[in-house]
Formats: structure tokens, sequence, C-alpha cells
């Protein structure tokens, strides 16, 4: 009998390349339905933290010691990874970062980008979230004195003649030499352990096809990405789908226990089932 389940993800190209073969039939979904919503990771982090979260979920890694009671993290699915931080970028490259009087737009207060800027930058306080699309715009604009990117807006903010301040994502790595971890699929706890596994493993294999097939999400992917060159939508795939997207493995999970200060066996990670 099919099992239709509740699913939230961003609209970003890492996301909709690694649900698109799950959710167009392009391999053996073993009855698994999604009822697909589509928001920014802000709306998916105070949807889960607020209790209202769907079965399956995005959400930033920096939400995830706050759900231990109610979800778990999928081995597969997660936008981890060396080079692919969050940019701090002004008008002004000369910009005194000491003074906490700086306007600083951010993606979300409950983001990983927001929680790396704290743990790099504490004298930052005057944070506002908006919108991560709109971001550059309001920067280049003169209404933040800096902004961080996160995104596609990594691979376009020269267009708009905004300079990178810092790269977070590579002082994260030159402190700690691990991968960073940004984005994970969280799945609801009620459901019964082997759907948890069942869902983990079938992640695996629409994100395995995908990479071997690049083109097949095209369509999908551009219909919900929010800069529609082909080039910039391919950077941001090759960014963020990578071999800790197809599980976690050792490193990645001890990255994600360093960033959010916790043990790697304090972690509840559905473990990958390969096998039906």
């Amino acid at each position: 009998m099919p099992t239709n389940l509740s699913l939230s993800i961003s609209p970003c190209p890492n996301d909709t390349f690694m649900f698109d073969a799950l959710l167009h039939d392009r391999i053996d979904t073993e009855g698994i339905h999604f009822e697909t919503r589509f928001a920014d990771i802000e709306v998916l982090n105070t949807a889960l933290l607020e209790g209202h979260g769907p079965a399956v979920s995005k959400a930033s890694y920096a939400i995830v010691p706050y759900l231990r009671g109610t979800y778990r993290i999928l081995s597969a699915g997660s936008a981890l990874g060396r080079g692919n931080g969050p940019l701090l970028v002004a008008n002004d490259p000369r910009i005194d970062l000491s003074d906490s009087r700086l306007r600083i737009a951010v993606p979300g207060l409950q983001t990983t980008a927001n929680l790396l800027l704290e743990r790099l930058f504490p004298q930052l306080k005057q944070k506002t979230p908006i919108l991560f699309s709109q971001i550059a715009d309001a920067v280049a604009e003169g209404m933040f004195d800096a902004g961080v990117l996160i995104h596609e807006g990594r691979f376009t903010y020269q267009q708009k003649n905004l300079s990178l301040l810092v790269d977070l994502g590579t002082e994260w790595e030159r402190q700690t030499s691990l991968p960073l971890p940004l984005g994970v699929i969280l799945i609801s706890r009620q459901l019964p352990e082997e759907l948890q596994q069942r869902i983990n493993r079938l992640l695996m294999h629409s994100i395995e096809y995908g990479l071997a097939h690049p083109n097949a999400s095209r369509s999908f992917v551009k219909s919900h990405a929010q800069e529609m060159e082909d080039s910039v939508i391919d950077r941001h795939i090759s960014l963020f789908v990578n071999q800790y997207s197809v599980s976690l493995g050792d490193e990645g999970v001890l990255a994600v226990s360093r960033l959010l200060n916790t043990s790697p066996s304090s972690l509840d990670i559905v473990p990958h089932n390969i096998f039906k």
C-alpha cells in the first residue's frame, strides 16, 4: 500500500537536485509518495521549532539540538563540505568588523550561517533576518553595512559590485580542519524505524541517480531556482551536493558534532539500511 508523507524543502538547487529522482519516479520509490512544500530555510526552521514541521524536512544544522525529542538526522541529504561556507560581503571592502554598530543582514537568526557568524564575530549584534535572495540587493542599496550570503548569492554578488569581507567557511576550516555542516534533512521520530531507514535509503539512491544523470533534473531545478543561469545552478549543485550528501560518513559526523559542540555518539542519526 502506498505511503503518503509530507515533505518540506527549500527551492534551492541542491535540494531540488537531490530529491528530483525520488519525487519524479526516476527510481523505485518503494510505495513512498511525498506531498511537497517549498519554503525559505528560515520558514522551514521556524515551522520545526514551533512544532508544525512535516514528516521530512530540510533544516539548518544550527537548530538540530532543539529538535532532539521530535526529529532525527538522515545520513543522506546534507549540505556539507569544503569551500561552501557563507560569505560576508559589503559595499566597502575597508569596513571595520570590530565595530559593534554595523548593521548586518542575515538569512535567518536560526540558520547555520548566523550561528557561524556568532562564533567567528560575536561582536556583531545588530543583525536583521531577511530572505536570503534579497540580501545582496539590500546591501548594495545601502540598507545594511554588510550581509551574509548563502546559496546562489555566493556566486553572483560581484555582479552587484559587492566586496568579499570574510569567507566564513574558509575560516571554519582553518580553525577546525573539518568540512562545514550547513543544511540537513530531518525525519520525524514518530515514523516507524523501518520507514525512517527506507526514506534514508531512497534519498541516498535519489542523490546517486542525480549525480549519475546530472541533466535529468534540469527543468525541475530551474523551475524553483532564484538564479536561472545554468552556470550558476551547476556551480551551486557541484558545491553543495557531494559524498557527504550521499552519506555523512565518519568525518561528516565529526564535523556536525564540532559545530553543535557535542559528542558524535550523542547525534541521533538514522543509519543507512541498503536492503529492502
